[in-house]
C-alpha cells in the first residue's frame, strides 16, 4: 500500500460527534484524509476532547494524519461517551468499535491499540478480520494477573495496590503517574495534564470497575487466530507492561513484527515518539492486507435437547430460532434433538444459551449446552475430524440437564458479563482444542436481570417494566439518575409513569430505582465481586452511611451484617 508522505494537513481540533452502540452513546472524532483508516483504541481511560490539550499527543496525531484518516473514540463508560455502564465486556467494546466505523463509513481499518486497548484490538482483529486491515499495538498485554504461563503480569498483591491507589488518590499526585512517562516526570505542565486527563476520563468508581475488569482479561488463547498484518511495539524498560509481554504476544501471532524501542515510557506520545511514528508509517507503506477472510474467531454453541416425553409441546425449531437473531447468531445445524449455532462473540453465545435453557424449561423440557471458541469458516463447523465438536457432542450426552458448559477461553472473554462460573471436571482424555471446563451458575445469571427478586410473576419481555428495568440497569452507577431521566427514556410523563409503576409493582419510580440498585449491590457483595464500599459507589450511592441505611431497610440487615451472616 502506497502512502504519500508529502501530504500535509492543517490539524485543528475536530468536531466531537456521537453514534449509538446499542443504547449507548459513543463519542468520536475523525480527521485526516489519507488512503487508509486508523482507529485508535485508547488504554485504561480517555477523553477525546482533553487529548487536544496535550501538545505532544496532538503532534503525534498530526503526523499520523498526514498518511491516514484517524478515528478517535471514548469507550463506553469513559470520557465523553455515556457514563451509564457498570462494567463492559470486551465484546461490548468491540461493538463500540464497529459502531464508530459504521458511523464514519469505514468498511475496513487499521486498529491502533494502546495498553489495555490492545486486548480488545487483538480480539477484534481475530473476530472481524474482514473489517481489519492490520493490527498495530503499543505497550499491550495478554493478561493482567500472574500465572505460570504468563509470569510477567502483576500479582494479586500488586493489583491490590492499584485498587488502593484508585480508591484513595484518583487523579492526584499519589497516583505515581511519573512511572507512565518517566521522560516527562520533570515537566509539571505535562504531568498536570495527565492527572486531569485521567480524572476527566473516568470517575473513581468507574476507574475501579474498569481496572477490576482488566484484571480478569486473558486473550492468550486467541492470539494464534489473528491473521492480519500485525506490528507490536514496546519500550525496553516500560514499568507498566514488561518487554517480555510484547515479545510473547508477537511470538504467538503468525507473521507479527515486533519492534523494541529504548526508553521507559509507557505512553507512546512521550519520549522517542519520532521513532515510533517512523516505524508505523513504514509498516503502513509496506503492509499487504488480506482481501478475503474465510475464517474468523467464532463462538460455537452445541445443544442437546431431552423433551422427556413432552415432544408434542416442544417446537424445537421455533425455540432454537426465536432468539438467535437477537444475539447476532446463525444456525449451522438443526436436528430433532440437537443443534449447532455460531456467534460473533462469547457473550452473545452464552446469553443465547441462557435464553434457550429458560425457554425449554418453561415448556417442561430439558437442554444441555456447550460453548467453545474456534477459528473457522461457517461452512467448516461440524466437519468430519473436528475434535472439539465431537468432544462436545459426547460431553453433552453425560452432563446434567439444563447445564451450560464453557471452555476456559470462553470464560476468560466473558470478563465483565456478570456471570458466575464453577469448575467442571469430567473424566476425559486431553484434547488440545479444549482447555479447562466450567459450568455457568444459571440461577445467578438470571438474578442479575434484577427482575426475579423484585417482580415475581409479572411478564417482562417487551413490557413497560422491561424498558424501565433496562433503563435503571444502564444508569446503575450514575448518581444523578432519577425519575426525570427514566420518564424521558421510556417516553411518558413523570405522573403517568408513577401511576403505572405503582399499579404494576406497588412501588414509586424512586423506590423501584433504589430497590434495583440495592439488589444489585447485594449480588456484588455476596459474589465477592466487590467489597461493601465498592458496591455502594458502583450502584449509584454517593454516601456509604445512606447506602447502609437503605440496605438495612430493604433486607433487614446492614451490608456488614449480611456479609458476616453468609461468611
Amino acid at each position: 500500500m502506497y502512502l504519500d508522505a508529502s501530504v500535509t494537513v492543517d490539524l485543528m481540533k475536530p468536531v466531537t460527534q456521537y453514534t449509538k452502540s446499542g443504547r449507548i452513546n459513543i463519542a468520536y472524532q475523525v480527521f485526516g484524509s489519507g488512503p487508509v483508516d486508523i482507529v485508535y483504541i485508547p488504554g485504561w481511560v480517555s477523553n477525546i476532547d482533553l487529548m487536544w490539550d496535550c501538545p505532544e499527543l496532538v503532534h503525534f496525531f498530526e503526523e499520523l494524519s498526514k498518511v491516514a484518516r484517524i478515528i478517535l473514540f471514548d469507550k463506553r463508560g469513559t470520557g465523553l461517551s455515556d457514563r451509564v455502564v457498570d462494567v463492559s465486556t470486551l465484546e461490548e467494546r468491540m461493538d463500540d468499535i464497529r459502531a464508530v466505523m459504521d458511523a464514519v463509513g469505514s468498511e475496513k481499518a487499521v486498529l491502533f491499540g494502546h495498553s489495555e486497548g490492545g486486548s480488545v484490538s487483538a480480539l477484534f482483529a481475530a473476530t472481524y478480520p474482514s473489517r481489519t486491515s492490520a493490527l498495530i499495538a503499543f505497550g499491550i498485554f495478554a493478561k493482567r494477573q500472574y500465572s505460570p504461563n504468563y509470569p510477567w503480569a502483576p500479582t494479586d498483591e500488586e493489583r491490590q495496590k492499584v485498587y488502593d491507589m484508585i480508591e484513595n488518590s484518583w487523579g492526584g499526585g499519589d497516583m505515581e503517574l511519573e512511572s507512565l512517562a518517566p521522560s516527562k516526570a520533570d515537566d509539571p505542565e505535562f504531568m498536570s495534564w495527565l492527572a486531569n486527563y485521567f480524572r476527566s476520563g473516568a470517575s473513581p468508581s468507574a476507574a475501579m470497575v474498569l481496572t477490576k475488569m482488566n484484571t480478569q482479561v486473558d486473550i492468550i488463547d486467541i492470539l494464534s487466530s489473528i491473521k492480519v498484518p500485525t506490528l507490536i511495539m514496546q519500550r525496553t524498560n516500560d514499568i507498566d507492561v514488561k518487554i517480555e509481554e510484547g515479545r510473547f504476544i508477537a511470538e504467538h501471532i503468525e507473521g507479527a513484527k515486533f519492534v523494541e524501542f529504548s526508553g521507559s515510557d509507557h505512553l507512546f506520545w512521550a519520549g522517542n515518539t519520532q521513532e515510533i511514528l517512523d516505524e508505523m508509517k513504514g509498516f503502513l507503506r509496506t503492509m499487504k492486507p488480506i482481501e478475503n477472510h474465510r475464517r474468523q474467531l467464532l463462538t460455537i454453541i452445541k445443544g442437546k435437547i431431552d423433551s422427556s416425553g413432552n415432544e408434542d409441546s416442544l417446537d424445537l425449531q421455533g425455540i432454537i430460532g426465536q432468539f438467535v437473531g437477537e444475539h447476532r447468531g446463525r444456525i449451522v445445524e438443526l436436528n430433532q434433538d440437537s443443534f449447532t449455532a455460531a456467534f460473533e462473540g462469547p457473550s452473545k453465545a452464552v446469553h443465547y444459551g441462557l435464553d434457550i435453557v429458560k425457554a425449554v424449561s418453561s415448556l417442561k423440557g430439558h437442554i444441555k449446552i456447550g460453548a467453545y471458541i474456534k477459528e473457522s469458516a461457517i461452512e467448516e463447523i461440524n466437519t468430519p475430524g473436528d475434535k472439539a465438536a465431537a468432544f462436545f457432542d459426547a460431553l453433552l450426552t453425560n452432563v446434567d440437564s439444563d447445564s451450560i458448559i464453557v471452555t476456559e477461553t470462553v470464560k476468560h472473554l466473558l470478563s465483565g458479563a456478570g456471570l458466575s462460573f464453577t469448575s467442571y471436571n469430567p473424566q476425559r482424555e486431553t484434547i488440545p482444542e479444549i482447555s479447562a471446563l466450567f459450568t455457568i451458575d444459571e440461577a445467578r445469571a438470571y438474578d442479575s436481570d434484577h427482575a426475579g427478586s423484585l417482580l415475581n410473576n409479572i411478564p417482562l419481555k417487551g413490557s413497560l417494566l422491561d424498558s424501565v428495568l433496562k433503563s435503571i440497569d444502564e444508569h446503575l452507577n450514575d448518581e444523578s439518575y432519577g425519575v426525570e431521566i427514566l420518564s424521558r427514556e421510556v417516553g411518558m410523563s413523570e405522573r403517568q409513569l408513577q401511576r403505572k409503576l405503582k399499579q404494576i409493582t406497588n412501588k414509586t419510580p424512586n423506590q423501584l430505582i433504589t430497590s434495583v440498585r440495592l439488589h444489585r449491590a447485594k449480588e456484588l457483595i455476596l459474589s465477592g465481586e466487590s467489597n461493601i464500599s465498592e458496591a455502594c459507589y458502583q450502584t449509584g450511592f454517593s454516601s456509604p452511611s445512606y447506602f447502609s441505611k437503605c440496605f438495612k431497610k430493604e433486607f433487614g440487615k446492614t451490608p456488614t451484617e449480611l456479609q458476616e451472616a453468609y461468611g
